[in-house]
């Protein structure tokens, strides 16, 4: 059983195996990013602090986009799906963030549990036919391969990032705070 704590995040194993450590990690993570953008309306998705141009619901398009890319596209070198297929990310690199405020909270929260679920099970796929060594099926230029392992620090750390966003931007909205 996993234990939770006051906001209802999952708390990452003490003892465990480095597999479930690091989807322990990943999971608290993501129910960080779900508890600072819980029970907003579009104003509170949209504030942004200072001349940064991030809001909460950017973060959520982003992280799902972030979501979906890292497990389909690069784990398993499957073509992007709708909303991020008819994208030209040339042209607009900024498109999840800036398109954010076209979307309802509904939506943006939707996207992204999708996205999370999506991945999840992905994952799950990798781990289960070759383990953290799993190799990326698309490869950087020179040729190499992110291993799962590499996948999954990078998305804790793509969280952990912009939960520190999150932060700030939730407190700027209604004075929430907490780690």
């Amino acid at each position: 059983m996993t234990d939770v704590d006051e906001q209802g995040r999952p708390e990452p194993p003490l003892a465990a195996d480095e597999a479930t450590t690091l989807l322990g990690f990943l999971d608290f993570q993501r129910a960080t990013l779900a508890w600072k953008c819980s029970g907003l309306d579009e104003h509170g998705l949209g504030a942004r602090v200072g001349n940064s141009s991030l809001t909460l619901g950017g973060l959520l398009k982003h992280l799902a986009y972030v979501e979906d890319d890292w497990s389909s596209r690069w784990l398993h070198g499957r073509d992007r799906q709708p909303p991020w297929n008819a994208v030209n990310w040339k042209s607009d690199p900024d498109w999840d963030w800036r398109s954010a405020a076209e979307d309802s909270p509904e939506e943006l929260h939707a996207l992204w549990r999708d996205a999370v679920a999506r991945s999840s099970s992905l994952i799950a796929e990798a781990l289960a036919d070759g383990g953290l060594e799993f190799s990326a099926r698309r490869t950087w230029p020179d040729g190499q391969a992110p291993t799962l392992r590499w996948i999954l620090v990078h998305l804790i750390e793509e969280y952990a990032r912009h939960n520190g966003h999150a932060d700030l931007l939730r407190e700027a909205v209604d004075g929430l705070t907490g780690e």
